[in-house]
């Protein structure tokens, strides 16, 4: 039988107060508005009676806020609401209990995974690291326990967190419409991407996992197609054509040709690959938490028309970063620039996050490959990414982003800067009215771009692991039926 704990559906939304009466009685409650009742006046002293008006407007304005407060978060969270019958109507997911080689006896030894710095305090808190520091005066001081310093590539064990405690999680493997293989990946293959590790080491771990899926009945039904798996690098990192080349091969490995992956940058042209977002350092405790976020870094004061966050690459010749950083540093009086030289912002240090929030717009260049995790540092901040490739986002996360990449964006491709074109000029032609539409554009969607603090997930907004595991079971629902339609 299957867990009433992993199956039992999400809590409904907190019953709020319909009428006047019991919404002052609840604020009242909540220490927002002071009981009239306890003020005792004498109302035939005038200035008594003047002082006693005073207060009650005062009273009657903090009630009138409050009470839009109060009814703004609610209509927004019922905008958000999923019925529970809906829930799992895209199908279950079984999780592979995978021998412990595959997962966590590859996070053991920290230390030794990363060629720069130990990765313990990454594979921490289930991948969302230890708690950030130094947001004081940044984030509204209720907020700040929702961050945490988030390694880039932590997505493995987030995942496998979240899906092992998601209600449509089943122990019945034949109820199941998806089956997820928590094979850490990442781990597996790092620790050799710097050395002079053989081919045959950085293919081992991968090929051993895969001998052991496809001994399990449910693979062999379906030769792998209903399978899914979360990688925390870039797809470029397992897709290693020579023996002379970058990364594992793993992708290229014959069991994986059905397989469909989740990754933080996809290959373009390969439809199993599916891009997901990078993990930010915001991890929401609760949905208030994200309306609340939602809501500060919209009446963020603006005071820089774009910023760049990002150093220079002196060895890379004709490097682009190099190009932004000078443009940004000869523009300082509308250009708000952090040097990252020196890799201190690793972590997204408090400075960066508040450049963000005073910016309208943010350069986003390509980072190692075409995507770079400052995308979503810039985006959960509300300032709207000018972006240089389309495939540092336009080609990569069609589930999270809008269809529109004008919407949310500006495009503004690399070759036109380098041949002369003034990125000020560019951001200058935008009214105040679209800057507006556009920044409101990305404060809608940011909830699709966070991964939740709550093993459970969400009360009743979907983050960004809700919205890929939905996508994978509307995938393989959708294939199903194709062949069933063929046959």
């Amino acid at each position: 039988m299957e867990s009433e704990k992993q199956l039992a559906p999400k809590a409904h939304l907190p019953t709020l107060p319909l009428n006047l009466n019991s919404l002052l009685s609840h604020l009242i409650s909540l220490n927002r508005l002071p009981q009239t009742s306890a003020v005792r006046i004498n109302l035939s002293n005038p200035r008594t009676t003047c002082l006693c008006l005073v207060i009650f407007s005062l009273q009657l304005l903090i009630l009138f806020v409050s009470v839009s407060l109060l009814l703004s978060l609610y209509n927004r969270k019922q905008h958000f609401a999923v019925s529970v019958s809906d829930r799992c109507s895209l199908g279950r997911v079984y999780v592979y209990d995978l021998p412990e080689a595959f997962n966590e006896k590859l996070i053991e030894n920290c230390d030794d995974i990363g060629p720069w710095n130990s990765l313990r305090d990454a594979v921490s808190n289930n991948g969302l690291g230890r708690p950030a520091t130094g947001l004081e005066g940044v984030v509204p001081k209720h907020l700040v326990p929702a961050w945490h310093w988030t390694e880039q590539y932590s997505g493995e064990l987030i995942f496998h967190n979240r899906v092992m405690n998601h209600p449509c999680r089943t122990l019945e493997p034949e109820s199941a419409s998806a089956f997820y293989v928590p094979f850490y990946a990442r781990f597996a293959v790092e620790k050799h991407l710097w050395s002079n590790s053989s081919v045959a080491d950085r293919d081992r771990v991968c090929e051993m996992m895969l001998r052991w899926v496809q001994d399990q009945p449910h693979w062999k039904r379906s030769n792998g197609w209903d399978h899914f798996i979360m990688i925390g690098r870039m797809t470029w990192d397992f897709r290693r054509m020579r023996d002379d080349g970058w990364g594992s091969r793993f992708l290229y490995m014959p069991a994986m040709k059905n397989v469909t992956r989740l990754l933080v940058e996809r290959h373009p042209w390969d439809e199993l690959d599916i891009g997901v977002p990078y993990p930010t350092g915001f991890h929401p405790r609760s949905d208030i938490d994200v309306l609340q976020w939602q809501d500060y870094v919209q009446s963020s004061t603006r005071k820089n028309l774009f910023c760049f966050v990002g150093g220079t690459r002196s060895k890379i010749k004709n490097d682009f970063r190099g190009v932004l950083f000078n443009h940004c540093k000869n523009e300082s009086e509308v250009c708000k620039l952090v040097d990252c030289t020196g890799n201190w912002c690793t972590h997204g240090a408090s400075k960066i996050l508040e450049t963000f929030l005073e910016s309208d717009f943010c350069l986003q260049p390509r980072g190692d490959s075409h995507t770079r995790r400052s995308v979503f540092d810039c985006m959960l901040a509300g300032s709207i990414p000018v972006l240089f490739w389309e495939r540092t986002a336009y080609d990569q996360y069609e589930w999270f982003l809008p269809a529109e990449p004008t919407s949310y964006s500006v495009y503004i491709d690399h070759r036109r800067v380098r041949n002369g074109t003034s990125i000020r000029g560019v951001l200058e032609k935008f009214s105040k009215e679209e800057i507006k539409k556009k920044r409101e554009k990305v404060i809608e969607g940011i909830h699709k771009l966070v991964y939740a603090a709550r093993s459970e997930g969400l009360e009743t907004i979907k983050d960004a692991f809700d919205v890929a595991l939905d996508g994978v079971l509307k995938r393989f629902k959708e294939h199903k039926d194709r062949v069933r339609v063929q046959r």
